[in-house]
């Protein structure tokens, strides 16, 4: 964690800081290791301190060795106490997590400049290291093997619900600590919905069925998605998911250092588009992922500015939506690598189609 720790420091000048505060949770546990609900970390060029309430004292000090462990019951007025030695010095804040509230009792409690900060943490935890990559990777395997496991039991008449229970079920006692997101299955006209919640709707012949779903395994998150056909597809189906799968590995394949996750955005988007399903195809191709199942840094979109690095995660997911028909969305997990990247997903992308 030490060396975590120094790199946000090094981050101070370009953000014109002296000292940082996190709050953010998944920000705390990245720097710090502490997994409890409650806690604040204080960064200054000189010191590491980890402020938590009498719950998570023995936690922490056991988790947290880097920092020193400080425990408040006010802890507003704990963390102002110690920055006075800071008084009226610039000292930044994390305004995608704090509320209005807080920063209300946090400018009551301590008197400095404090300075509204994005991404600090975000930036530096954006590169996986390779225990990271480790644990990435055991996520994305069970998400596999769930996958494998639940091909079988897609039949006519089997619910969408029953289908997302019988996964979350398999990826917990195979050793999950959650699901990363709630499960997806959509089934027939409830693919078009990006972003479905199963439903009683039972599965039936002559439908694709979306399986979108991911698992935390110690802290790290998978996210994948397939789309499988019952009994025998039409042509458009077949041609729909021939270009949604295209597309995809296009898009993995514009995956490398040095470019822009809009530059990537724009070669799945580009041939969904030029099929004439571009108004289909409405989100972004992929997000960052890592101990959260959404990070920010990259974004591969059309508003994607991050430039790709070595050891950055990302998903590819391009996807097409029909109103009252269905959809198709085939997701993998890749990681850039100093040439290209490297897939971590392995479950086959080719169309599968269940018998009847």
């Amino acid at each position: 964690m030490k060396a975590r720790i120094e790199q946000v420091r090094a981050r101070f000048p370009e953000e014109g800081i002296e000292a940082l505060v996190v709050t953010g949770a998944a920000n705390r546990r990245y720097l710090s290791g502490f997994t409890g609900s409650a806690g604040t970390l204080l960064i200054t060029p000189d010191e590491a301190l980890l402020f938590t309430d009498f719950r998570y004292v023995e936690q922490a000090t056991m988790q947290a060795p880097d920092f020193q462990v400080v425990r408040y019951d006010d802890p507003y007025k704990t963390l102002g106490e110690r920055l006075q030695a800071l008084a009226g010095r610039r000292v930044g804040i994390e305004a995608e997590h704090v509320t209005v509230a807080e920063m209300a009792k946090l400018r009551e409690a301590a008197h400095v400049e404090w300075v509204p900060t994005r991404m600090v943490v975000e930036k530096v935890r954006a590169i996986k290291d390779a225990s990271e990559l480790a644990l990435i990777q055991a996520a994305v395997d069970l998400a596999d093997r769930c996958f494998e496991y639940i091909l079988p039991q897609l039949k006519p008449g089997v619910t969408e619900r029953e289908v997302a229970w019988r996964m979350e079920k398999f990826m917990r006692e195979n050793g999950a600590e959650a699901l990363a997101f709630a499960t997806i299955v959509a089934s027939g006209p409830n693919g078009a919905l990006p972003h479905a919640r199963p439903t009683d709707r039972p599965l039936a012949a002559g439908e694709f069925v979306t399986l979108d779903f991911g698992c935390v395994w110690k802290g790290y998150c998978s996210d994948m998605t397939r789309t499988v056909f019952l009994g025998e597809p039409t042509a458009k189906h077949r041609e729909l998911y021939e270009l949604v799968l295209r597309a995809q590995q296009a898009g993995v394949a514009a995956v490398r250092p040095g470019v822009s996750g809009r530059e990537v955005d724009a070669v799945s988007r580009g041939i969904i588009a030029q099929a004439g399903y571009g108004d289909a195809f409405g989100h972004g191709l992929g997000h960052g992922l890592g101990l959260e199942v959404h990070e920010e840094i990259p974004r591969l979109s059309t508003r994607g500015e991050t430039v790709l690095a070595p050891g950055m995660v990302t998903s590819v997911e391009p996807g097409v939506y029909l109103p009252g028909w269905g959809g198709i969305r085939i997701e993998d997990l890749v990681v850039v690598t100093e040439d290209g990247c490297q897939i971590l997903t392995k479950s086959p992308k080719e169309l599968v189609c269940l018998p009847v």
